[in-house]
């Protein structure tokens, strides 16, 4: 066995419940790196070398989230049929705003909003469109309520997109017993759930199925740089208000964090500098991939020069991988908030990146 296999499959040991082998890193921003299961490093200088170090990003990801694969009695929704219900309809002015569910898994169902342009001609371009920390969840980017500048799925279909937005779990009509079925967290039933939703915008007819992106706000703009962590059939994405480095957030106090919204697991590590990932690895996940972070100069929630170093540890990852120019950041002077101009660069974002695919 080559050196590079054994060293994956160092890493890569442990399946199913088994313990997982995942290195521990001194300092998570240094990403042109890689270390073996026994802590000896060596520098990342190929997409090779970069591949390793990304399956050890995801594995890590899943020590604090649980496994992708989910809970046992969650297995069973490999081969499930999506079983899309329209549950109402309505016509707008340029699109048809559905209402339906789809099946995730055995005996859990997400509540979404379909939202498809009128007058397509061949198949169109998707965007997953994942909503903030809001009651009514799906409703909010679907133009159902909400604030009128979180309303992108809406703004999207009037663009000639096919948008989807789910529910997260226990937003909106999504009720689901997250930690009774046997998940470690929220963000990773929420992983799941929009894999599914990707499976879903694949099947339909009006979609071209590889030209599918994602993008949200806050709560929907970390679920967006999650789910398209280990969901490469995402194309393009955006997150606005998302995401920061973890200790840059409150000053590295991790609470908000750790609620059952998010990963509960988190305070078992003693302090952000324990965790077994953090956002500049998240970011660096991505690549090559076109990705978009809009981080407002007075966010409070996610402080601006903690995106500013997160961004700059992954360009190394995308200059390494070719693909300098698909990483971009914009600032905005302004608070946790999505202003018509930032809407606009996310809408030209996927006009570049998905739009302009057409026909490839």
């Amino acid at each position: 066995m080559k050196p590079a296999a054994v060293f994956a499959a160092a890493v890569l040991l442990a399946a199913g419940d088994a313990p997982r082998r995942v290195p521990r890193y001194p300092d998570r921003s240094k990403l042109l790196v890689v270390r073996d299961a026994e802590g000896n490093e060596r520098p990342v200088k190929t997409a090779d070398d970069w591949k390793l170090r990304r399956e050890q990003i995801l594995l890590g990801m899943e020590e604090v989230m649980g496994p992708l694969a989910g809970p046992e009695w969650a297995k069973g929704a490999a081969g499930l049929p999506l079983d899309v219900k329209v549950e109402g309809e309505e016509a707008l002015d340029r699109f048809v705003r559905k209402r339906i569910s789809y099946l995730s898994e055995p005996e859990s169902r997400v509540p979404a909003y379909l939202l498809v342009p009128k007058g397509l001609e061949g198949k169109a371009p998707a965007v997953l469109c994942l909503h903030q920390t809001v009651r009514i969840g799906k409703g909010e980017p679907a133009g159902a309520g909400g604030k009128e500048s979180l309303h992108y799925a809406a703004d999207l279909a009037e663009r000639g997109y096919v948008t989807l937005a789910p529910d997260y779990p226990n937003f909106g009509d999504h009720t689901f017993d997250t930690y009774g079925r046997g998940y470690k967290s929220g963000s990773m039933k929420a992983i799941r759930d929009n894999r599914r939703a990707v499976d879903l915008l694949q099947s339909l007819p009006e979609v071209d199925p590889e030209r599918i992106g994602c993008m949200g706000h806050s709560l929907g703009g970390h679920n967006t740089l999650f789910t398209a962590a280990f969901e490469p059939r995402i194309k393009a994405l955006v997150s606005n208000c998302g995401f920061n480095a973890f200790g840059r957030y409150y000053g590295g106090d991790l609470k908000g964090w750790s609620s059952k919204t998010y990963m509960p697991a988190i305070p078992a590590y003693g302090g952000w500098r324990n965790m077994p990932f953090d956002f500049h690895e998240v970011v660096g996940a991505l690549a090559p991939r076109p990705f978009l972070a809009i981080a407002p100069l007075r966010d409070a929630n996610f402080e601006v020069e903690g995106v500013r170093e997160v961004i700059a540890s992954a360009r190394e990852v995308y200059r390494l991988l070719g693909a300098e120019e698909n990483l971009a950041a914009e600032h905005p002077d302004c608070e946790h908030d999505f202003p018509p101009e930032m809407r606009e660069k996310a809408y030209g974002w996927f006009e570049r990146h998905l739009k302009a695919g057409k026909g490839k």
